[in-house]
């Protein structure tokens, strides 16, 4: 199955030798967003933040529960955070294993596929918005049916959106990260 992702730079080969990447036209992707998803080149704002907000939403969906879950149990902070944390990068992990998986992608390399490209991502991610959440007064205190809870959230949110997008823009654009799961999207 490996075999198949490579298929498309069959084209590469020129009697025997690889010829660098730069060397051929680029890939109709490329034409119509004007970069490249693939490392080595420009990435654009778009392709970095829609590779966040993808992070972002694993990491939303796992955080939400491990806070639901904490907060049900009756736990107190801290381990409530490192439940959430857990769950974020699960879920986080998830999305893109599962999109590599329907790609065709062995489970294997997929889960190799998912650990590339999501873990920077979702590590800055979590060490920003739970930094947020640890200065913002009260916040940690807040209970699911406080406003401050969920305001703090949104906030946190946002503000690792902010700090993340650029880190991914830049893993792409050295082809690392969500370049790695843009490969899988023919």
């Amino acid at each position: 199955m490996e075999h198949e992702a490579h298929d498309h730079h069959s084209g590469h080969l020129n009697h025997g030798r690889h010829e660098p990447q730069d060397a051929h036209p680029p890939h109709d992707d490329e034409h119509r967003h004007g970069h490249r998803h693939h490392g080595g080149g420009e990435t654009s704002w778009s392709t970095a933040a829609k590779a966040t907000l993808h992070c972002l939403t694993g990491c939303a969906f796992g955080e939400v529960l491990g806070m639901i879950i904490g907060t049900a149990l009756g736990w107190g902070n801290a381990p409530t955070m490192a439940l959430a944390i857990a769950l974020a990068f699960l879920f986080g992990y998830s999305l893109t294993l599962w999109a590599v998986l329907r790609a065709g992608l062995s489970p294997k390399a997929a889960v190799g596929v998912a650990l590339a490209a999501d873990t920077l991502s979702i590590t800055v991610m979590e060490i920003v918005d739970n930094g947020v959440l640890l200065l913002v007064p009260g916040a940690m205190d807040a209970h699911l049916s406080d406003a401050l809870f969920w305001g703090a959230l949104a906030f946190a949110f946002l503000v690792a959106f902010l700090i993340t997008t650029p880190v991914n823009k830049w893993m792409i654009g050295r082809g690392k990260g969500h370049a790695v799961v843009h490969r899988y999207h023919h």
